[in-house]
């Protein structure tokens, strides 16, 4: 495989590895809920580098779908790069905007996209999917680094979606008027669901005992010259008539397949000798009851019925290719104003959610923006009674009245909306978190940054385990906060800096302990007055608060 090189790139290899965890805030006034919850559909305000870190102990390995539209790199974006890499060449980056002079552009763009795809592979589940969008400055580098961190035996498509009618006349000799969507998957499990098959023509009018059929052409466009061995005479059994196809259009199955065919009445001829063979298809014989997706991104099937429902054809035109338009007059309609530049229409991450998802499963969207995926998320729900999850990581300060606020009101309600499900609201909650302060161990003892019992416990037991974190498994009074494949995992700890200097695992709490199912018991607390024979008589494995924090599976 063809490897991709670009400055920085050795550091930013295992860069994702050293990010320390952060404190997830709820915020309880930017919340859309009775109960805030990291399990609800979430928002989260800050860097989406540190921010899919937190979110590990949660949700590794259970998002099904990711979305996100990171900058394009086109020079005019003003983003800028904020990872503190320990590095000097990377340090002269930090907080300088990235724009069309800058020589290292694609360096840096590569450099912030790599942690970040692989923070996004952990989450995904093993039958996930990503999509992100991208243009032609970006595409060729992305495809590559793709390949690199997912393997490029798991690219499934680049989808294509027109979004301008017609050319741009400012450009001299070609109007660029498509953007891509490059989608990858976790392995190769992943399905994609397609349109559903027509299969009103799939009958059993002779009592076929192979079941309904339907009939097809047994020839396809290929001139004689081109497919010599597909050029032949085939005669039909019961009458002896012969039937050659056309120099331009020949069989579509070399000669033994075709016998074969006929010997077992998949063929059928026309009678008097009129036509052409036809192929009698057995609905059995379908590799699937959903057609294969297409590269080439439609209306969604609301969209759809818009359109064919209109009889101007120059309207039904305009409806269909003013994708990128119809996000910001979406933006318009919900907040009375353009307040976004250049939102992605909801219908795209629609269709790609419809194709991707099912009604349990969870999607993210990491550069999430004006909040298109939540909207669609909650648009796709209404429609087929689903209960998709989203969650959405902005690090811009409009996060809450932008982002959120554009969720609030579709679950909610607009008043003014033409779609009558926008204008009566998709229902629905959210909880909003800011990141927090650095989950940093070593400062535990001193009483700094003291994160809570629950914030802590998400921590040692996902570094310990590398296993899903239950919050509704911690039990704080027994110092229980859950069980993975291995163990039985408790942690002594309040964020008081008194309790920590004078909690002790002893042997009264030790026999207080005891295995349940057979398990050996991790145990996190500041220190234990046990020898090795007690804590091996009591299948416990002690781990000192704060230094010897690990992950037991590595």
């Amino acid at each position: 495989m063809a490897t991709l090189s670009f400055k920085g790139k050795t550091f930013v290899q295992n860069y994702h590895l050293s990010v320390k965890y952060h404190q997830l805030i709820p915020d309880k006034e930017k919340s859309l809920t009775d109960k805030i919850s990291l399990n609800d559909n979430l928002i989260i305000h800050g860097d989406n580098l540190k921010a899919l870190k937190a979110l590990l102990p949660n949700y590794a390995g259970k998002v099904k779908c990711i979305y996100i539209d990171p900058p394009y790199n086109t020079g005019n974006e003003n983003w800028v790069y904020n990872d503190n890499v320990s590095s000097p060449i990377m340090q002269e980056w930090l907080g300088k905007v990235v724009d069309r002079e800058d020589l290292t552009r694609h360096d840096k763009w590569l450099c912030m996209m790599m942690p970040r795809l692989k923070l996004l592979k952990e989450l995904l589940s093993e039958d996930g999917v990503i999509f992100i969008s991208i243009d032609d400055n970006e595409v060729h580098h992305l495809r590559m680094l793709m390949d690199e961190i997912f393997g490029e035996q798991n690219f499934l498509a680049s989808f294509i979606w027109k979004k301008r009618i017609p050319a741009n006349d400012s450009k001299k000799l070609v109007s660029t008027d498509h953007d891509y969507i490059i989608c990858f998957s976790k392995n190769i499990t992943t399905k994609l669901i397609g349109k559903e098959k027509e299969l009103k023509n799939y009958t059993n009018p002779d009592n076929d005992p192979r079941g309904p059929w339907a009939i097809s052409v047994l020839v396809c466009s290929k001139s004689k010259e081109e497919r010599p061995n597909l050029f032949y005479p085939i005669i039909d059994p019961e009458t002896g008539i012969k039937y050659d196809c056309d120099s331009n259009l020949v069989w579509t199955y070399e000669r033994n397949k075709m016998k074969r065919l006929i010997e077992e009445g998949k063929v059928i001829f026309p009678k008097g000798g009129k036509g052409k063979p036809m192929y009698k298809r057995h609905l059995a014989e379908l590799r699937s009851l959903y057609q294969p997706i297409s590269t080439w991104i439609e209306a969604s099937s609301k969209q759809q019925k818009e359109i064919n429902e209109m009889e101007d054809e120059s309207k039904m035109l305009i409806l269909q290719s003013e994708l990128n338009a119809k996000g910001t007059r979406e933006i318009t309609e919900i907040f009375g104003k353009e307040i976004f530049s250049y939102p992605k229409p909801t219908q795209i991450i629609r269709e790609l959610l419809r194709v991707s998802t099912e009604n349990d499963d969870i999607i993210l969207d990491s550069f999430a923006g004006s909040g298109t995926t939540a909207h669609a998320v909650l648009d796709l729900n209404k429609e087929d009674g689903g209960n998709r999850k989203f969650i959405l990581i902005e690090c811009e300060d409009y996060a809450d009245n932008i982002t959120a606020e554009r969720v609030r009101r579709v679950i909610k309600g607009v008043p003014n909306a033409k779609d009558d499900d926008l204008k009566n609201g998709f229902g629905g909650t959210f909880s909003f978190f800011e990141l927090g302060e650095v989950l940093d161990i070593e400062s535990l003892l001193k009483g700094e940054n003291m994160p809570s019992y629950n914030e802590l416990a998400r921590y040692v037991f996902y570094t310990a385990t590398g296993e899903e974190f239950d919050i509704t498994k911690v039990d704080e009074e027994s110092n229980s906060i859950g069980e993975s494949k291995d163990y039985e995992v408790y942690l002594f700890y309040k964020p008081d800096i008194e309790y920590l200097k004078t909690i002790a695992l002893t042997l009264e709490r030790a026999k207080n302990l005891r295995p349940r199912k057979g398990k050996k018991r991790l145990v996190f607390a500041p220190m234990k007055y046990l020898d090795q024979d007690y804590l091996t008589e009591y299948q416990i494995e002690f781990c000192q608060l704060p230094f010897e924090i690990y992950r037991s599976r590595m």
